[in-house]
């Protein structure tokens, strides 16, 4: 059977919310995010890949050494191991950004 969750139930602040594939039985982890402009988080990284989905908006991701402008449509693959961040420059702004793990793991860099 599967599980209904709602998007208000989950935990979340002024940028995202937040389901924590544990917490659910569930082997992802997501983020969806709706920052505001200038906003994003700093630089870390995670040991599996991060994909993220721009629904609305533009971001400026930081991947590695380089920098890729992102808007809706886009997809992202950012490999396991490679330093990124991304910056919102225009709203409104919605993405997901999926964790293949039932739980986050994050280095921050910054």
């Amino acid at each position: 059977m599967a599980d209904r969750i709602r998007v208000s139930d989950l935990e979340g602040g002024e940028n995202s919310e937040v389901f924590n594939g544990h917490e659910h039985d569930a082997s992802v982890s997501f983020f969806l995010s709706h920052n505001q402009p200038n906003t994003g988080p700093e630089l870390h990284r995670h040991p599996y890949d991060e994909i993220f989905i721009v629904q609305e908006g533009t971001v400026l991701f930081t991947v590695g050494d380089e920098q890729v402008e992102a808007g809706p449509g886009d997809i992202l693959v950012v490999p396991p191991n490679t330093p990124h961040k991304f910056l919102v420059t225009s709203v409104p702004h919605r993405q997901v950004s999926i964790h293949p793990a039932a739980r986050m793991e994050t280095e921050w860099l910054e």
